[in-house]
């Protein structure tokens, strides 16, 4: 595996981003402005099975197409530093309004990783998501998770290091 290993956490406002930052790094944080900006940078360290990764919260944002200072804090980031993987907060409730920040990752030739938020609520409004069917589709791996209960978290983990060890790849299986 590299040494300097990147994760970035990308989503819509109020995804549960920083909850996920938050259960990944604990008190391992720091928070900051990005360089030059006025909006919040959070980054901390996260350590898993013996490796350490270096997590980035990037600012809540609907899309990249850099309109709003969050959208190209979150765009140039991942354009300029090639994160280890990307890995897009979404909310299970508001699936359809999240996807599309999802493709727009997924077409700057990132890693991702979708980890599917708020279940639990999705499943309380009688909202049904084929997870199998939306991984092929977006041709990345989908975790559910409810971030702010634990749950989903182990086998987050896991897809995020298969998809960081996944060399020479892009997310959608080409090299």
């Amino acid at each position: 595996m590299e040494e300097h290993i990147t994760i970035a956490l990308a989503g819509n406002p109020n995804a549960g981003k920083s909850t996920l930052f938050n259960e990944l790094t604990g008190s391992r944080q720091h928070v900051g402005n990005w360089p030059g900006k006025t909006v919040e940078k959070k980054e901390g360290t996260w350590q898993y099975n013996g490796q350490d990764y270096q997590v980035v919260d990037l600012p809540g944002t609907y899309s990249l197409t850099a309109y709003s200072l969050e959208e190209v804090i979150a765009r140039d980031y991942i354009v300029e530093e090639h994160p280890s993987v990307v890995v897009t907060v979404v909310d299970s409730a508001n699936l359809e309004r999240n996807l599309y920040l999802v493709t727009q990752i997924l077409e700057m030739g990132a890693k991702v990783v979708v980890a599917l938020n708020m279940c639990d609520l999705a499943e309380a409004r009688g909202i049904k998501i084929d997870v199998e069917k939306l991984a092929q589709g977006l041709g990345a791996q989908v975790i559910p998770t409810v971030a702010s209960k634990g749950k989903g978290l182990k086998a987050l983990k896991d897809a995020i290091v298969t998809t960081i060890r996944q060399e020479g790849e892009t997310s959608n299986g080409t090299a």
